[in-house]
């Protein structure tokens, strides 16, 4: 280490500095919204499973690895790489792999970690804890994290060590994964009075990403809830589906099937059956493997779609010229989205089932994650055997 470095490292930024109570600011704000409104909210074993495979597709972004995040909910559910390429995306599928490879091995340092990572992270935590220069809980993690770095550590502990430091000092009862990993991209300051307010504007963004998620997910979430109640027996199994679809990014029949305890084909009815109430919509537009989503929250749909096909009778030349569309308000393109829920709304459902579709869940990614890991060991480039696949729930369509 350089004396310049050296130097750097004894003296924190002095706290006066404009920039940095700035952005401490912004970044205790953010914090403490979102701590309120998660606080005791049903929905938080989704929230945390959600911003967990955000935070880890961020973090293997800061570090190199570009993933679209529906790529990666899509290689959960064992959509091989090969109808991945139809998306036209960025990367090829053996870049998909690695970079889906890596974003699960980060989600595994926030939520499962190994003895030997459970090690690193202590390491990382006692670290951390070591580094109080400020008394301000959120400045002294941004000050503990560059020390860290700075003498060498690496970034996947330090990251699950924040989010037990954020528990740990009272800034989050949650442990939602607020790491600050865009500070870490390769076009950012590293010295400390620029680095710090960075790393707290970060903070600050990914608190207010997890919000709008949980505001937007509870809006959607009632929705479908009271869309698929009406006139329906007690022991209907649809409720209990939009709770896994409500979770989760994307989901298969599969999965379905294996979190509500029933056969593949009841599991291909009941999403076909929320197509159809416009509760759930189909991402993949593929014959077998399909997947879906919670209407409002699957932007797959777009982005896998199909390649545009010529329409019949038209030659070839550029497009004929379209005349300018009159401009519309916006009130009227897009519907106001539903008002939030309260908390005797919320206590009107029952949650039991969201449990269960969580394991399910669970169980999912560590299967995609020992697939992805055989395959990196054989030097295969092809994603079949990483996840469950739905090679059942066919559509009345022709194979694409």
């Amino acid at each position: 280490m350089s004396l310049a470095s050296s130097r750097r490292a004894d003296t924190p930024p002095h706290l006066g500095d404009p920039a940095l109570l700035a952005a401490l600011t912004l970044a205790s704000a953010a914090v403490a919204r979102l701590d309120a409104a998660t606080a005791l909210h049903p929905l938080l074993p989704a929230l945390l499973h959600r911003t967990r495979l955000d935070a880890a597709r961020r973090q293997a972004a800061a570090d190199g690895h570009l993933i679209d995040p529906w790529h990666l909910a899509a290689a959960l559910e064992g959509l091989p790489l090969r109808a991945m390429r139809d998306s036209e995306r960025i990367m090829d599928a053996g870049a998909i792999q690695d970079a889906a490879r890596l974003a699960l091995d980060y989600h595994g340092w926030l939520a499962a970690p190994d003895e030997d990572a459970e090690e690193e992270i202590r390491a990382a935590l006692a670290a951390l804890e070591g580094q109080r220069p400020y008394g301000v809980p959120l400045l002294d993690a941004a000050w503990g994290a560059w020390c860290w770095l700075e003498r060498g550590g690496t970034r996947p502990p330090l990251r699950a060590a924040l989010v037990r430091r954020w528990g740990a000092v009272g800034v989050l009862r949650a442990p939602l994964p607020l790491t600050g990993a865009a500070a870490l991209g390769p076009d950012q300051p590293w010295d400390p009075p620029l680095w710090i307010p960075a790393f707290l504007r970060a903070v600050a963004a990914e608190a207010g990403t997890a919000l709008d998620l949980l505001i937007e997910m509870e809006r959607r979430w009632l929705a479908a809830r009271a869309a698929v109640a009406a006139g329906r027996r007690s022991t209907s199994r649809a409720p209990a589906a939009v709770d896994l679809l409500a979770a989760v990014p994307l989901v298969s029949a599969t999965t379905l099937a294996a979190a509500l305890g029933m056969s593949v084909k009841a599991a291909c009815a009941i999403l076909d059956e929320l197509v159809r109430l416009e509760v759930a919509v189909e991402v993949t537009h593929r014959h077998s493997r399909r997947l879906f989503g919670l209407a409002g929250l699957a932007p797959l749909r777009q982005a896998a779609a199909p390649p545009r096909r010529p329409l019949p009778g038209r030659g070839r030349g550029r497009p004929r010229e379209v005349p300018a569309a009159v401009e519309v308000p916006p009130e009227i393109l897009a519907p106001a989205p539903p008002p939030r829920a309260g908390p005797l709304e919320r206590r009107a459902f029952d949650y039991g089932d969201l449990e269960a579709a969580m394991q399910a869940v669970d169980a999912a990614i560590r299967k995609t994650r020992a697939g992805l890991a055989r395959l990196a060991r054989s030097g295969s480039a092809d994603a079949d055997a990483a996840g469950g696949g739905d090679p059942a729930c066919p559509t009345d369509r022709s194979p694409r």
